[in-house]
């Protein structure tokens, strides 16, 4: 896994061992940075089920302002905060571990909206609409912020979600890629 564009073009994330932690592949990272171009520079980003990081990070090489990273596993938690360091991103970031499924309250005094939401949870556990949910009760988005959901083909996505409006969706391989906006 590496870095594919902007400041830390080339650099090498480190790896996670085992089955814990499915990190998005370069192709299907690069394509979501294509689609998103204009949105990154500036951004405030949040990247929940974050696992090693490289979607916030290749935000952050590409622009972005800052970036909360956010889940659960100690083992994701460790592989975040080594990533950030070889990275030298620390005073550009923040890890929150925390258990998403519950809710999102730990973003409830986060003084500056997200504009960019990276939300790639594991796969045919049902997590999507109920993280949604979650960051609508927290207040943590800013009015037009753009999502990208990863998400299994049995983890579709209703076309109509109550404050999101799709604008996109792709698929690679295996894997969808939605894009939402936060309609407030």
């Amino acid at each position: 896994m590496r870095v594919i564009s902007g400041t830390l073009r080339g650099k090498k994330l480190h790896p996670f061992q085992g089955k814990g932690i499915r990190p998005t592949s370069d192709r299907t990272r690069e394509a979501i940075f294509n689609i998103l171009s204009d949105r990154v520079p500036d951004a405030i980003v949040l990247d929940l089920f974050a696992g090693s990081g490289a979607l916030g990070i290749e935000a952050l090489s590409r622009g972005a302002d800052m970036a909360t990273f956010i889940d659960m596993a100690p083992a994701a938690v460790s592989l975040l905060d080594k990533n950030l360091r070889a990275c030298f991103l620390e005073n550009r970031t923040h890890i929150i571990p925390w258990d998403i499924e519950q809710n999102l309250d730990c973003l409830q005094s986060h003084d500056r909206p997200y504009t960019l939401i990276f939300i790639d949870p594991p796969y045919h556990k049902g997590l999507l609409l109920p993280t949604l949910s979650h960051l609508k009760k927290c207040k943590a988005l800013a009015p037009g912020a753009c999502l990208v959901l990863e998400h299994g083909a049995v983890d579709e996505l209703p076309l109509a979600i109550a404050d999101f409006r799709r604008m996109d969706q792709r698929r690679y391989g295996k894997t969808l890629v939605s894009f939402l906006s936060y309609m407030v």
